[in-house]
């Protein structure tokens, strides 16, 4: 559970635009990013809107007027400070490639510069046309049965989802694999398996009858129609007929799949099956040969996320003709690969997936290399970047912000007037017993597994994809490491992880202006405390309240706590979904709720510690230093992106978008008190109304 603004986006939402891809363009390693030095110092300065009331639009007042001067460019889906903080990111990543360039043969560094230049290299690939791909393309024309059909999805299932911590909901093999702690016994790793197999974000995308909906449905056929004749995978004479049934069966996919709302109760994902009964709880798949081919025949139970979907996945693998089923899954391959193929593959997918993102010109190419090799070797750059990009100076100050962070929300439990006391215990512990990582890892990831090669841009997508399986499935069996992170040092972004009882503040979210060493505390708590403040509270919202100090789902809550931690949480699901940024669309409270708990204690408890920091070094807050916190708070979210953007983040991801995540402030007194907050004012709300959950 990651606190995000809208540039990283978690889920479904930002895995669309990850698969907007480059046109074969030649750029310089040291480029410049899309953001000019006068826009990034806008990004960073003062919004304000002063013919805006605070009361009336809090998001609009601290932040309106850079919005009004903004320009989106045409590469990007949004602009803002997080996108800035992404920019010089990579800009920094780019020099950590650009020194690995000189590196010795052999060296952890030159696999990092082999890695980014066989991405590069557009020429090579286009050269090798669709030959890398061939040898899964023969194994799919192979099949003559569902036995193989079976043994194939097997053998291509990867470690590529994660529900909680990155919250990767998203895969287009047929079902994706998590390997983490178990959710009854946090000593051991255990298998826990997600739907997939889709190629739109989500299943609203297939199901929903609205006319924007069915028209992108038209545009993903037309898509598919286009790749198949591409790859001579049928004439253009059968290609729209093949294209249509591989959608229908999407389409199919889809109605079994769970909801957003519902993969993100994790009570709803709480079912075990022993390997022994897959056949008869999910006819259909041939499973003791699926779990042989994937390297999981030595496992007795597995964890089903979304039983649903594993049950009408399975029944369309034996209803529909196996044909279809090899189509879709050579339609698949392309599409999952397209950023190491060939350029004309690289140009169809972004003509319909910047339709998802309102973008209308792609990256650079090396924005693009940049990522995949932070994909394929994030820990490994990683220990690079920290070393130029993270003093220890400011290592320590973070630290002592999270310790005022933890005690602040420790107060806040023992201050509760309505938690019993045994579940005010309960939460206490789970705050002593909280592990925070600060920067980067306490242990660095081994890539030495991982053979990359400077022309082969395909083979190394393959191999890290697959190497990345079998370390999730040399897990097993292990002891369960409580300080693996899974964010690489580099990443604008952080996470609370509840089955670990783990945070991690990446050391690229921890700049300027979201932290620095000569800001005041109200600005650095109203933003980066605020975070901090966020990713704990994320242990005690509806999801992390599930969690015990272990890490293990247990209810350790009375009735009592529950129905009242639960009908204040109904209050914040019914204040989020009166706000509508379009006429027919609003936001959905319930699918927010966890995101939009974490903004509110995290606030409130940031409050709490900045105004704890000042009197430790003895001095008074005030009223302006009040408005400097909640000032910073708003900033923090600064973001400009598109409609089709908005849509999209509205319909498939936890978090509500920033502008209406800053409106939280309408909930603490003291927020009123220093803007001066009056009875008729858009925000205001009565005493009774402003949400307190903890």
């Amino acid at each position: 559970m990651n606190k995000l603004k809208y540039a990283k986006l978690k889920p479904v939402a930002r895995l669309c635009l990850q698969m907007m891809l480059a046109l074969p363009l030649t750029t310089p390693l040291a480029f410049a990013g899309n953001l000019t030095p006068e826009e990034i110092a806008a990004v960073k300065g003062s919004g304000i809107d002063l013919a805006v009331k605070p009361g009336q639009d809090f998001n609009k007042y601290a932040n309106g007027a850079w919005e009004k001067k903004a320009i989106i460019p045409e590469s990007k889906s949004s602009v803002g400070l997080d996108e800035m903080l992404v920019e010089e990111s990579d800009d920094a990543v780019a020099r950590v490639i650009e020194k690995a360039l000189q590196a010795e043969a052999g060296t952890p560094a030159k696999k990092i510069a082999d890695f980014y230049q066989a991405f590069l290299n557009t020429d090579v690939i286009n050269e090798r046309g669709l030959t890398p791909l061939q040898p899964r393309l023969d194994a799919i024309s192979a099949m003559s049965d569902k036995a193989a059909l079976a043994r194939y999805l097997g053998q291509n299932l990867r470690a590529d989802v994660d529900p909680i911590n990155a919250t990767k909901v998203f895969t287009e093999n047929l079902f994706g694999l998590w390997v983490a702690q178990g959710f009854h016994d946090h000593t051991t790793y255990q298998g826990y398996l997600m739907q997939g197999g889709l190629g739109l974000p989500d299943r609203e995308y297939y199901l929903s009858k609205s006319p924007d909906m069915v028209k992108l449905r038209g545009q993903y056929q037309q898509y598919v129609a286009t790749v198949l004749t591409l790859a001579h995978v049928v004439n253009a004479a059968d290609a729209h007929r093949e294209a249509k049934r591989i959608v229908e069966l999407e389409i199919n996919i889809a109605k079994g799949h769970a909801s957003r709302a519902d993969t993100s109760d994790v009570l709803k994902a709480d079912h075990t099956w022993r390997t022994a009964d897959f056949n008869k709880k999910a006819p259909g798949l041939d499973w003791q040969t699926y779990f042989a081919a994937a390297g999981l025949d030595q496992q007795t139970a597995f964890l089903i996320w979304h039983p649903t979907a594993l049950k009408a996945s399975a029944s369309l693998v034996a209803s529909t003709p196996l044909e279809i089923w090899k189509n879709y899954l050579r339609f698949h391959v392309i599409n999952q690969r397209a950023d190491v193929l060939p350029t004309v593959f690289f140009n169809e997918k972004f003509k319909f997936y910047s339709a998802l993102a309102g973008t209308s010109v792609p990256e650079p190419r090396a924005k693009y290399a940049i990522g995949a090799t932070n994909d394929a070797l994030g820990e490994e750059i990683g220990k690079l970047y920290v070393a130029d990009n993270f003093s220890s100076e400011a290592k320590d100050r973070i630290r002592s912000m999270v310790t005022n962070l933890l005690a602040a929300m420790s107060d806040r439990i023992e201050r509760n007037t309505w938690l019993a006391a045994s579940t005010k215990q309960e939460a206490l512990l789970k705050i002593k017993n909280t592990y925070v990582g600060v920067g980067y890892p306490e242990k660095w990831r081994d890539y030495s597994a991982l053979e990359v090669k400077a022309d082969d841009a395909y083979g190394n997508a393959e191999r890290s994809s697959l190497v990345e399986y079998h370390r999730a499935l040399a897990k097993f069996g292990q002891s369960v490491d409580e300080t693996e992170w899974c964010m690489n040092p580099q990443l604008v972004n952080a996470v609370n992880m509840p089955m670990q009882n783990a945070i991690d503040f990446p050391a690229a979210y921890l700049q300027s202006p979201n932290f620095d060493l000569n800001a005041s505390d109200a600005t650095n708590y109203g933003a980066l405390g605020a975070t901090i403040g966020h990713e704990i509270s994320h242990s005690f919202d509806n999801t992390g309240a599930m969690f015990d100090a272990k890490g293990e789902l247990r209810n350790w809550w009375t009735k009592a706590d529950m129905l009242r931690f639960n009908a204040s949480a109904k209050a914040l699901v019914a204040q989020f979904n009166q706000y509508r940024p379009f006429p027919d669309l609003a936001i959905k409270g319930q699918q927010t709720l966890g995101e939009n708990i974490a903004d509110l204690v995290g606030l409130m408890a940031a409050f709490d510690a900045y105004h704890a920091a000042m009197k430790q070094k003895g001095q008074a807050p005030t009223v302006d230093t009040d408005k400097e916190f909640f000032m910073a708070f708003a900033k923090s979210f600064r973001s400009k992106m598109r409609d089709e953007v908005l849509r999209t983040v509205i319909i498939t991801n936890e978090h509500a978008p920033s502008s209406y995540r800053v409106q939280t402030v309408r909930n603490l007194d003291a927020w009123y008190k220093a803007f001066d907050v009056k009875p008729g004012d858009a925000l205001y709300l009565d005493l009774k109304n402003r949400v307190k959950i903890w």
